[in-house]
Formats: C-alpha cells, structure tokens, sequence
C-alpha cells in the first residue's frame, strides 16, 4: 500500500510539474575559514557555560497548540535547549577537530536517539532539525555501531513522515506550515542518510508542498488563513532549509516552479515588501484561528501588533544563500547570521 501511494503522487506530479534545475552538489558543511574566527569564539563561550549540563532528553515533548505552563508546554522547552547545544559542539568540532567537543556532541545526540519516540507532529519536532544537522556534521567520525543506531532511527522516523503524508486528508495542515515543516524534516534526513529514494520522496513532496501553498503572486496559505506574516515566515523558513538541503545534492528547489509559475523565490519576493519596511502590516486581525487569540490575550510576543520585521532576519539570512540581492536585507535584519549559516553556508 506504501508503494502504491507514493507511485500515485510520483505520477501526479510529473505530469504537472516542471524538472528541477541543477546547483554543482556542495557538502553539508563547508567551513569558511576567515569567517570562523569571531563565530568559533562566540560558540565556545557559549558551550562553555553549559559544559556541565548533562543531556536531559524526554520520551515525549509537546509545545504545539498549548500556552506556557500547560500541559508539557515547560519542560519541553527546557529539553529541547539541548538540541542547539550539541548541533553548536558538532560544529565546533568540525572547525578545531577537538575531540571534547565531539564527546559533547556525540553524548547529546545518541542521549535523545535511545530516549525520545517521534510523534510525528511537525511544530513539535520541527526544531530537530538540529539534531539532523549534528549527525550529519559528525557521522564520519562515529563508531560503525553508534552511526548504525543513529541511522536505523533516523530511517524509521522519514519513513513514519512519509507514510503519514501519503494518507494526508483534506485539513490544511497537511497544506500549511505544519506541511513545510513536515517536508525540511523528511528533506534533510534523506539527504543526511545519503538515501536517494527517501530524497526523491522529498523532492515530490516538496513540489506538492508549492503546489498546494503557494499561490502564482507568491501569497502563501498561511497568509490567507492566519492574516500575519508571523506564519508567512514560519512557512517559508523550512522550505527554504529543505532547498539547502537539496542543494548539497545538486538541486536547485529555491527557483523550481509549477506551471502556475508558483515558487519559493515568489514566496520570498511576495513577503520582501513588508520585511523591508515598505509595506506595514497589523498581524491576526483576521485570523480564522482561535488559538491565535488565546495567544495574544496571554501576551506571547507577536501574537498581536505590527509586524516586526526583524522576526524574518533568519529567512533572508537563508534566502540570500540561493539570492545574493537579499544579503544586505538579511545584515539590517540582523546583523550576525546563526552559527550554522556564518560557519556551513547553510
């Protein structure tokens, strides 16, 4: 039944889409030695000041629809600052080969592999996105026995992603941002683990991902159902993390576009006014979602208000990767990129 699904969406989507255009394949990581010297020093600092935490993974986390202090919502926002941390050792090892650091690293993943069971629910797991790129920076280094474990994991997980997607129904959560985010996931696992059938998966599910989110003008769903570019960039920002991904496979996902001439570099281009500052926006005014009122009466920062453009400066920081004009745009933004755009370019 799983092949007979993904044969089915492979020709839905060959038939009405066009190729993908190719990128020279790049590593995951590339270090860019005259940047690494300001960012190495910020990252030890910082990895200093926790180097006697120990890793404190949970069977289970939960955040999504619920606000501070109910249900999971606390402790699984203290567990998941350990993801950061050993994505920030694995690239500190992959600049000094220090082997403490990749201790660190290899500690903290292999805690969460052998503790944590995927819910598959993409705003809750979303930010293991860090967890990925920790493996993916410190495989070669791993014992035969730990990368097996890791792999076997990670397998299982894409393969949990991709089988829930094939049986998506007609909710748009299988169409908004919980989608994007559902399709970085798969997208950089399957490039972690090297697989080309789970890549390919990826990229139809990508294409289906712009198909069914992003209009010819580049307004997203979200937009169009939550009234505020908050969840525009929340949208955009794993798409264009499953394009980076892609792009170390050769493939150029920022440019590919539907025959609608809908495409992630439309995305970018439809929300760029109001980043820039040319086009203000009061955000949830009229959102069909009642948890975003909830939210804004609790007081959680961006729930309410104008938009705040800085909130987009991560985005551009990655779009610019795929789009150069975007780098002056992401520095006003903000200033430095995160630790993993400064030292991988990605």
């Amino acid at each position: 039944m799983r092949t007979v699904a993904w044969r089915a969406l492979l020709y839905s989507l060959t038939v009405f889409v066009s190729v993908p255009s190719a990128f020279a394949a790049e590593p995951w990581c590339r270090i860019t030695s005259p940047q690494t010297g300001p960012v190495l020093t910020s990252l030890v600092h910082q990895l200093e000041r926790e180097r006697n935490r120990l890793p404190a993974p949970l069977p289970r986390l939960h955040t999504e629809g619920t606000l501070p202090h109910e249900g999971l919502y606390d402790e699984s926002v203290e567990a998941k600052r350990d993801l950061p941390l050993m994505q920030k050792a694995a690239l500190v090892w992959r600049v000094t080969h220090d082997s403490a650091w990749f201790d660190v690293a290899r500690r903290y993943l292999l805690a969460w592999v052998t503790t944590y069971h995927p819910s598959f629910n993409p705003i809750d797991e979303t930010s293991f996105d860090a967890l990925i790129d920790t493996y993916a920076i410190i495989d070669s280094a791993l014992l035969p026995a730990d990368r097996t474990l890791v792999r076997a994991y990670l397998e299982k997980w894409a393969s949990g992603y991709g089988d829930a997607m094939a049986h998506a129904d007609s909710r748009s959560t299988w169409r908004n941002n919980w989608q994007s985010h559902r399709v970085k996931l798969v997208t950089m696992m399957a490039v972690a683990l090297g697989d080309d059938v789970l890549f390919e998966k990826a990229r139809l599910l990508f294409r289906k991902q712009i198909m069914a989110n992003i209009a010819p003008n580049g307004e997203t769903l979200d937009f169009r159902e939550r009234d505020a570019l908050h969840y525009v960039v929340y949208d955009l920002q794993p798409l264009i993390q499953a394009a980076l991904a892609a792009r170390t496979r050769g493939e150029d996902w920022y440019h590919w576009t539907t025959n609608q001439r809908a495409s992630l570099a439309k995305g970018i281009g439809w929300l760029t006014p109001y980043v820039s500052g040319e086009k203000p926006h009061e955000e949830f005014v009229h959102s069909v979602v009642r948890f975003d009122a909830l939210r804004a009466r609790a007081g959680l920062k961006g729930y309410s208000g104008m938009f705040d453009p800085r909130s987009a400066g991560a985005l551009y920081w990655l779009a610019s990767e795929f789009d150069p004009s975007l780098r002056a745009l992401a520095e006003n933004l903000q200033a430095v990129p995160a630790p993993f755009i400064s030292l991988c370019r990605q």
